[in-house]
C-alpha cells in the first residue's frame, strides 16, 4: 500500500503505476514458480509410487512364476509316476540344494545334487527317533542339523522324510513352499508303496504259515510263484528271537529289513516268541545276527537255523528243528548268536519231537539223587554240575559263573560225587551226566 499526504504528481503517478505492475509481474511470477514446485513434488510421489508398485508388480510376478514353477514341476513329477528320485530332481532344480528322501529309519532312499555322502552313514536309532519327534513338533519344514526337513506323514503316520541340505541356512521362503509342494507330491507314492508292502507281507505271511504247518505241494508252488518267491529252491528255515523285544509286527519288519540288508531271500512270518524266516539258501554265520544287533542296538538275540529242506513237505520237521537249535542257544552257556541244527551234535536229539517219558525217565537215572537233593535242601547242586559241564570242566571259569569261590566249587563236585554215587572221572559215567543236564536244563527247563 502507497499513501501521502498530497495529491501524487504526473511522475509520481507514473512510478506507482510502473510499481504496480513489477508487483503483478513478480507476484504472478512467484505464483508460477510455487505452482510448478507443487506439481513437481506431486510429480515425484506420483513417481515414487509408480515405483512402488513395479517393484510390488516384479515381486508379484516373480512369486506367480515361482509357484507356476513348482506347480508346474509337481505336476511333472506326478505324471511320471511321483517316485522319489523324480521329487529330489525337482526338488533340487528348483531351489539349488541337494534334496534327499529318507525311509523312517533313517535309510537314504534317494538324493539329488552334489555332494551325497559316499559311504551314506549308518543311522542310530536313539537319534534318529529323537529327530523324527523334533521334526513331528513343528507344522512344518524346520531346520535341524543343517537340513531343512519335511516330514511325510500321510493320516498322521510317518512313512519317511524329505530334506533340503542347507548348513548355511540359505533357503528362503521360496525354498520353503517348494518343499511343502514336494511333500504333498511324495506322500501319495510312500502311502502307496506302505500299501503294496503290506499287502505282499500279508502273502507272504500266509503262505509261510502254511508251508511250516503243513500244505499241499501244487498250491505251495503256485502260490510262491504269485509271490515272486522260488520255492523249488533249497530252503532253511530261520527262527530269530531277542531277549528284549516281542515277537509283533514291528519286530517282525526289523528282521525282514535286516534279512533283505545281508542278501536273504525269504518269506517271513512270527510265532508266538519269535519270528520266522524261510530262506531260499543257507544263512551266512553270524551274519544276519550281527545286522540285528547293529539294527536293534542290543546284542541280547538267539537264531536257530534248521537242516536243508529239499521240498516242501520237509518245513515243518525243518520248523521244529530250527526251534530246537534256538533253544539249544539260548539254554547253552553262549545263550547269544546264531546256531545250526546239523552242527549241534549230540544235543540234536534234545528237543522237540522226541519221547519226553523216556527222555525224563534218562534224567531221573543219571540226576534223580541230585535234583531230590536240592529239593529237600533248598541247594544248587544240579546247576553247579550242568554248569560244570557248560564250562567244559574249568573250574575257575565254572566257579565265575556261579559266583562262588574256587573252593565252594570243589566241595559241591565232592559232595555231588556222593550222593549221586558217579564218578566224573569215568568217561561213560561223565558222557552220560553232562546228557542228562542238557536234558534237564533244555526239555525239562531245568526242573524236576
Amino acid at each position: 500500500m502507497v499513501t501521502s499526504r498530497f495529491p501524487p504528481t504526473g511522475t509520481e503517478r507514473f512510478l506507482l503505476a510502473t510499481l504496480i505492475r513489477h508487483t503483478a509481474a513478480a507476484l504472478s511470477v512467484a505464483f508460477v514458480h510455487r505452482r510448478r514446485r507443487e506439481e513437481a513434488v506431486e510429480l515425484h510421489g506420483l513417481r515414487e509410487e509408480r515405483a512402488a508398485l513395479q517393484r510390488q508388480l516384479v515381486t508379484v510376478v516373480g512369486e506367480l512364476a515361482y509357484r507356476q514353477a513348482v506347480h508346474g514341476l509337481t505336476a511333472d513329477v506326478a505324471a511320471s509316476g511321483g517316485n522319489e528320485e523324480a521329487v529330489t530332481r525337482a526338488l533340487h532344480g528348483l531351489t539349488g540344494l541337494p534334496a534327499l528322501v529318507e525311509d523312517r529309519f533313517g535309510r537314504l532312499r534317494s538324493w539329488a545334487g552334489p555332494d551325497r555322502p559316499d559311504p551314506y552313514p549308518e543311522p542310530d536309532p536313539v537319534r534318529q527317533n529323537a529327530l523324527l519327534n523334533e521334526a513331528a513338533r513343528e507344522a512344518g519344514p524346520t531346520w535341524i542339523g543343517g537340513r531343512l526337513i519335511a516330514l511325510v506323514r500321510p493320516h498322521g503316520e510317518i512313512l519317511g522324510m524329505l530334506a533340503l541340505v542347507d548348513p548355511l541356512g540359505e533357503a528362503d521362503e521360496h525354498a520353503v513352499l517348494a518343499l511343502e509342494q514336494a511333500v504333498m507330491s511324495l506322500a501319495p507314492e510312500l502311502a502307496h508303496l506302505r500299501n503294496q508292502a503290506n499287502v505282499e507281507l500279508r502273502l507272504h505271511r500266509e503262505l509261510a504259515d502254511d508251508l511250516l504247518a503243513g500244505t499241499d505241494e501244487t498250491s505251495a508252488y503256485a502260490r510262491s510263484e504269485a509271490v515272486g518267491h522260488d520255492l523249488h529252491r533249497t530252503h532253511y528255515i530261520v527262527v530269530v528271537r531277542w531277549s528284549d523285544r516281542l515277537a509283533d509286527d514291528s519286530f517282525a519288519r526289523v528282521v525282514g529289513r535286516a534279512a533283505a540288508a545281508v542278501g536273504m531271500r525269504s518269506l517271513l512270518t512270527r510265532g508266538a516268541e519269535h519270528v520266522v524266516l524261510i530262506a531260499d539258501d543257507r544263512p551266512h554265520a553270524g551274519a544276519l545276527y550281527e545286522a540285528l544287533a547293529l539294527d536293534t542296538g542290543a546284542p541280547c538275540g538267539s537264531i536257530g537255523v534248521s537242516a536243508r529242506c529239499d521240498t516242501p513237505d520237509d518245513f515243518p520237521q525243518h520248523y521244529q528243528e530250527a526251534q530246537r537249535a534256538l533253544e539249544v542257544l539260548r539254554h547253552s552257556r553262549k545263550q547269544y548268536g546264531m546256531t545250526f541244527f546239523d552242527q549241534l551234535g549230540l544235543y540234536r536229539i534234545l528237543g522237540p519231537g522226541n519221547n519226553l517219558r523216556e527222555l525224563e525217565a534218562f534224567v531221573h537215572e543219571w540226576l534223580g539223587k541230585l535234583i531230590d537233593y536240592d529239593a529237600g535242601n533248598n541247594s544248587a547242586m544240579t546247576e553247579t554240575l550242568a554248569r560244570y559241564f557248560d564250562c567244559g570242566g574249568n573250574y575257575d571259569e565254572t566257579a565265575a559263573s556261579l559266583s562262588i569261590h574256587r573252593s565252594t566249587l570243589r566241595y559241591r563236585l565232592q559232595r555231588i560225587r556222593e550222593i549221586s554215587g558217579n564218578d566224573l572221572a569215568n568217561v561213560e559215567d561223565r558222557l552220560n551226566l553232562q546228557v542228562a543236564t542238557r536234558v534237564w536244563k533244555i526239555v525239562l527247563g531245568g526242573s524236576g
